[in-house]
């Protein structure tokens, strides 16, 4: 399949700035959400560019840089897990995701949007736009954005690692892994977690559970892991 279909489907509507944008986040326990939106010369060729939960980390951050040289512009914003807490998830991924158009140097008049949905009960894409399921893997730009949101994410989550080194958010990147709930049973809840995503947490450190009463796992970060040692 061509990488570069829906750009070009987009231009041949007579659109002239096409902008991939995705986010990063939505799942994990704590910490904000992030999104990103790039702007390639149409046609632009950066090996390896795939949807970012494919590649290892060593490979996102290899890529990271090279997305920025080669983007004719590029935008990261995110959300806090505060403003997620007041709102909803929906809402927040869609406000990351418009304030990194709007955040755009040069203004696109289209937008590839990864995912199904394009607007929260609060916030909404105003950018005109197509929704794309699976558009990482589907549109070079959308895979751009996924690349830049997602290292973008997992390097404040190191930073916050630092700041709460009981929480190990270096590993987990706030994710639901088996080590994150041992850790918040442990410690309880740290400023930075998303209080509705937790409702099942008690402060007095019991454990997380879900619905059921079983921990609950994260697909992303166990392929995370996985990938991190490939």
């Amino acid at each position: 399949m061509d990488f570069w279909q829906y750009e070009k489907e987009a231009m041949a509507e007579g659109y002239s700035a096409v902008c991939g944008c995705d986010e990063a986040g939505a799942g994990p326990l704590a910490g904000p959400v992030y999104a990103a939106a790039v702007i390639l010369p149409l046609g632009e060729n950066i090996p390896g560019l795939n949807d970012s939960k494919k590649l290892s980390e060593k490979k996102r951050e290899a890529l990271f840089p090279v997305i920025q040289e080669r983007a004719l512009a590029w935008s990261v914003s995110f959300v806090t897990e505060k403003e997620i807490d007041e709102t909803d998830i929906l809402s927040a991924r869609m406000k990351a995701m418009q304030l990194a158009i709007d955040g755009l140097s040069q203004r696109p008049d289209f937008t590839l949007i990864d995912g199904n949905r394009d607007r929260g009960r609060s916030a909404a894409i105003l950018t005109p736009h197509r929704c794309l399921v699976k558009g990482d893997s589907l549109s070079a730009s959308i895979a751009a954005a996924s690349v830049l949101a997602k290292v973008s994410r997992d390097r404040y989550m190191v930073e916050m690692a630092a700041n709460y080194p009981e929480y190990r958010f270096d590993q987990h990147k706030g994710y639901g892994t088996k080590l994150h709930y041992a850790l918040l049973a442990q410690h309880g809840l740290s400023p930075i977690h998303r209080r509705t995503f937790l409702k099942s947490a008690n402060l007095q450190k019991e454990h997380v559970l879900d619905g059921s009463g079983s921990p609950v796992a994260d697909e992303h970060a166990e392929n995370d892991a996985e990938a991190e040692n490939r």
